[in-house]
């Protein structure tokens, strides 16, 4: 049976069992500026495609056209449309499609990882959505194949719900009660492509919401490229400047 884990959005105060899965997983990377955390379900790393760590993959990626229900998801159990959350915020369904894509691209851009869109939820790798049962701000649910290799396994499928009742902005001004979506998604998709909480700040996948950072920092491109190798965007920028 497929493992699933819950991970949420950069509060201010760290949930105990995040807490406590940070102190025991050894990571490449634990302190200082570049620190980065695998994530670790079990026992297990996880990464898409080919479980050896450092090789590339290609994941699909959609919006939900209708309520879904996983009763064994540890999270993001009950997917509906992110109508309730447009109406709310004021943000149409067309901006958060391209905040979205905003954010898989900033992962694209740091690792050997492509992201595609999926017109079929149905046929999709990470399925995003709004919160059937509101709670949080946001979380990830990460399921794993069975098989494994050297301690690593493949991502089946994963999920991200935001929750529709809280409020949400395009961009940062500062009020830190209000999350960016895209700042929120960045942090999410990197749950669901295998990494972790590397503590509370310093890094886009630390656990405190800042709107310090417009971008990946360095311990989060050690980790994405730990998992997936180098970008091969950066490598073909850098053979078309010589």
């Amino acid at each position: 049976m497929p493992k699933s884990v819950t991970r949420r959005a950069g509060p201010s105060i760290c949930p105990l069992l995040l807490c406590l899965i940070a102190s025991f997983v050894p990571t490449a990377a634990s302190s200082g500026d570049d620190a980065f955390q695998l994530l670790k379900i079990d026992g297990y790393n996880g990464k898409w495609g080919s479980t050896e760590l450092g090789t590339g993959a290609v994941v699909s990626y959609a919006f939900v056209h209708a309520p879904l229900y996983f009763a064994e998801a540890g999270n993001c159990r009950h997917l509906v449309p992110m109508d309730e959350l447009a109406k709310r915020s004021g943000i149409s369904r067309t901006e958060l499609r391209d905040e979205a894509t905003a954010a898989f691209r900033v992962w694209e851009n740091a690792a050997n990882i492509s992201f595609i869109p999926a017109d079929d939820p149905d046929q999709a790798d990470i399925l995003i959505g709004a919160q059937g049962q509101p709670a949080g701000r946001a979380f990830a649910n990460v399921e794993f194949q069975a098989g494994s290799d050297n301690g690593v396994k493949s991502i089946d499928q994963a999920r991200v719900c935001l929750n529709p009742e809280q409020p949400w902005k395009v961009g940062f001004d500062g009020d830190k009660d209000v999350y960016d979506i895209r700042y929120t998604l960045i942090h999410e998709i990197g749950h669901v492509i295998g990494l972790d909480h590397p503590g509370p700040s310093g890094q886009v996948m630390s656990f405190r919401y800042t709107e310090r950072y417009q971008d990946l920092q360095p311990g989060d491109l050690r980790g994405v490229e730990r998992l997936y190798g180098t970008s091969t965007r950066s490598l073909a920028a850098e053979d078309s400047s010589n």
